[in-house]
């Protein structure tokens, strides 16, 4: 046995059989011996970003760690922004990195650019991470990568080349799972003190409490005690919602929105979720988007078992059984007129299957189309911006997709975060994955738009204007996911969208509908608003 059938045996006993891979020279050892093992399943992407944003999409829809092989420290370079997104949230991922011989770095007169240092790139944004110091212990760091990953951890492993042809022993056997450890007593008691002092409260979900037991055992006890059912800006892993589905309200992520829906609040209880600070810093405003005065308590972190945590601080309040309030579902005739965030909304919340799965990067123009489909049938929540890098949405919608092949897969994708990744369109053309994406383009990074009036005294000038814009020459996304492999048209009304998601829906293999939508007037009075109040 040498080091890369060691290393790939561990992985395969551990469970991991899906492989997404942009691989080069360093790893061709690594290739050769994936395609001698019929038990992974190699997925080849075009760009290193979306070689981690769908491992990032895997993860989060399975609960189980997909791998990369990613080529040397450029390659993970090309691959840190989905990661760092990744990372953020807790997906578990493990990552093989290529590298050239140990014997041969020194002589690599760049060895510091493509070859050197490759750790100092993987410590940044995986939670473990360890070179290979021999081919038996790329077996041994194979195991324990895949036992960490499946705590919710992002783990990377270096592989220089001559550990993967040498020599190598069987990998050992993964270590037991020790389970995540309880919360104290001391926190459930003062969570449910908080729940029951009469004050307004929000219990704010993250991460594995969004959906399954936790997220209705969360929803019973904001019931029983009055308190609101909040989820954190951006769900890591994923979000049940729809119709049946406990009512819970997502906190905003642009400042002011965020500031305005939490100013109520006297006292917040987190499970799974972190505090909600701005993204970013704004001259003369708070970082956190609570009032001053509102008490925030972590009950729970994602580290620890948060179904067993809810689960006490159900019977501490004697919460089980408590009518939870529920989505309904969506009804009507199908829009008319013209074609608007809303109206596909509507035809969203209307035509969706059950079971599907959103994935979100709808940025400006998802507002209206996220609260519509709150009405949908029952579906999964994916939005990838976790870590704030976007161009994540492709890359996640083909994760999933590969994660989930029985499920139908939604994507709103902004025009500008899809170029970052458009190479996903060709990885889901070649593994004919059940995508149906919804290009929603406005030929703007209209975000910036509202950033640039934070910081703008007066109306922008054509120069700052350029540097937002997307037009001359604008996007044609029909051509440019026909050229990828991708079947592609453009709705032009409210009715001419609603016929061709309904017949995307009955077909398989992916899809791509470009919409060209306006700039809502909502998000100009919201710009105004931050000029003036900035």
């Amino acid at each position: 046995m040498n080091g890369a059938q060691s290393l790939f045996k561990a992985l395969v006993d551990a469970g991991l059989t899906t492989c997404f891979a942009n691989p080069g020279t360093s790893e061709m050892q690594l290739v050769y011996e994936i395609g001698r093992n019929d038990k992974v399943r190699a997925v080849l992407c075009l760009q290193e970003d979306v070689v981690t944003g769908a491992a990032d999409g895997y993860g989060r829809m399975t609960g189980m760690p997909a791998f990369t092989l990613l080529h040397v420290a450029s390659g993970f370079a090309n691959g840190i922004a989905m990661l760092h997104n990744a990372g953020r949230a807790n997906t578990p991922l493990v990552n093989v990195v290529g590298a050239n011989a140990s014997y041969h770095q020194p002589n690599f007169p760049e060895h510091e650019l493509i070859n050197g240092r490759i750790t100092d790139f993987t410590r940044v944004v995986s939670h473990w991470s360890a070179e290979a110091r021999s081919a038996s212990e790329l077996g041994e760091l194979g195991a324990q990568a895949a036992a960490l990953a499946k705590t919710g951890k992002l783990c990377t492993i270096v592989a220089p080349t001559n550990r993967h042809w040498d020599e190598a022993n069987p990998p050992p056997a993964m270590p037991e799972a020790q389970g995540l450890p309880r919360v104290a007593g001391e926190a459930v008691a003062t969570a449910a003190a908080m729940l029951k002092n009469g004050r307004k409260t929000g219990l704010v979900l993250g991460n594995r409490a969004l959906h399954g037991a936790a997220l209705e055992t969360a929803a019973e006890i904001a019931a029983a005690t009055g308190a609101s059912l909040l989820a954190e800006t951006f769900a890591s892993r994923y979000l049940a919602r729809g119709a049946g589905r406990p009512v819970i309200e997502t906190i905003p992520y642009e400042f002011e929105m965020g500031v305005k829906f939490l100013s109520g609040f006297e006292q917040l209880v987190f499970v799974g979720a972190a505090f909600p600070v701005a993204t970013f810093a704004y001259r003369n405003k708070p970082m956190y988007k609570t009032p001053a005065d509102c008490a925030l308590f972590t009950m729970a972190s994602v580290s620890e078992d948060m179904d067993d945590a809810l689960a006490r601080l159900s019977q501490e309040l004697a919460a089980a059984g408590a009518k939870v309030p529920r989505n309904g579902r969506a009804a009507g005739e199908a829009p008319k007129g013209a074609l608007t965030a809303g109206s596909i909304g509507q035809s969203l919340a209307l035509l969706m299957p059950e079971n599907a799965i959103l994935v979100d990067e709808a940025a400006t123009n998802g507002m209206a189309i996220i609260e519509a489909t709150k009405q949908a049938a029952p579906h999964d929540y994916l939005n990838p911006l976790n870590g704030g890098a976007i161009g994540g949405g492709l890359p996640m919608a083909l994760g999933a997709a590969i994660a989930c092949p029985a499920r139908k897969v939604v994507h709103l994708q902004a025009d500008g975060s899809g170029m970052y990744t458009v190479q996903a369109l060709w990885s889901m053309a070649r593994e004919r994955a059940d995508v149906v994406i919804v290009l929603l383009k406005n030929d703007a990074y209209s975000i910036l738009d509202l950033e640039l009036a934070r910081v703008r005294d007066g109306a922008a000038n054509s120069r700052m204007m350029a540097l937002t814009s997307l037009g001359d020459p604008t996007l044609d996304w029909v051509s440019i996911a026909t050229g990828l492999g991708v079947p592609a048209s453009r709705a032009s009304s409210a009715e001419d969208f609603h016929a061709r998601f309904k017949a995307a829906l009955g077909s398989k293999g992916p899809q791509l509908i470009e919409c060209q939508l306006p700039i809502t007037a909502e998000w100009r009075a919201l710009e105004d608003y931050v000029q003036k109040n900035r």
